[in-house]
């Protein structure tokens, strides 16, 4: 028998940076098979729930999402050639940076809330790719942008009952059925492709 293959993950944080959700989600991936990787794209210690303001702050005037998206490209360009398979995984600003690079050669890419795909719709993913998003979120019609993303080839979008953050347990928007729901689909999309 040959070796196992190599698979990883790479776990793109939302603003809060590598938190509780993050390593929670890592270590289940862990135990799935997958290796992860989950870069602190912030380069601090994580916000607390509590500083949503001053965590949105600081991750658009410190970081930015040309910068994450940037950091996040020369990480997947880097492991690619290393692994049989590299699959992307982001929470909200991490959801888009995924989106972002789901143009760089990766098997799949799955994002949750990422709302600010709405800026880069003109992205043409060459993966698939699994969107989740919540009923609603703020300045903006989900259904509209799940309308015109769903019409894409290789892009399949969900919508959830809760609120942004609805599949991260840590959080008080934790939506346990929405979650379980999501929870399935992952499962899915991750074994069809392989």
């Amino acid at each position: 028998m040959g070796e196992p293959s190599r698979r990883l993950i790479i776990l793109l944080h939302e603003i809060y940076g590598v938190n509780r959700h993050m390593e929670w989600r890592a270590e289940r991936l862990r135990r799935e098979g997958y290796e992860v990787l989950c870069p602190n794209l912030l380069g601090r210690e994580p916000f607390e729930y509590e500083a949503a303001a001053e965590a949105y702050a600081y991750f658009l005037n410190e970081v930015g999402f040309e910068k994450a998206y940037q950091e996040a490209r020369r990480i997947i360009l880097d492991q690619l050639p290393r692994y049989d398979a590299l699959y992307l995984m982001g929470f909200s600003a991490g959801a888009t940076v995924a989106w972002r690079c789901s143009e760089l050669g990766v098997r799949g890419a799955v994002g949750y809330y990422g709302s600010r795909i709405r800026d880069f719709a003109a992205v043409r993913p060459e993966c698939p790719v699994l969107l989740f998003f919540p009923e609603t979120e703020p300045g903006f019609t989900v259904a509209e942008l799940v309308e015109t993303l769903n019409h894409r080839p290789k892009v399949e979008c969900h919508v959830f009952a809760g609120a942004h953050g609805f599949a991260d347990p840590f959080s008080a928007r934790y939506h346990q059925a929405s979650a379980a729901r999501a929870e399935g689909l992952l499962q899915r999309f991750l074994g069809e492709i392989g």
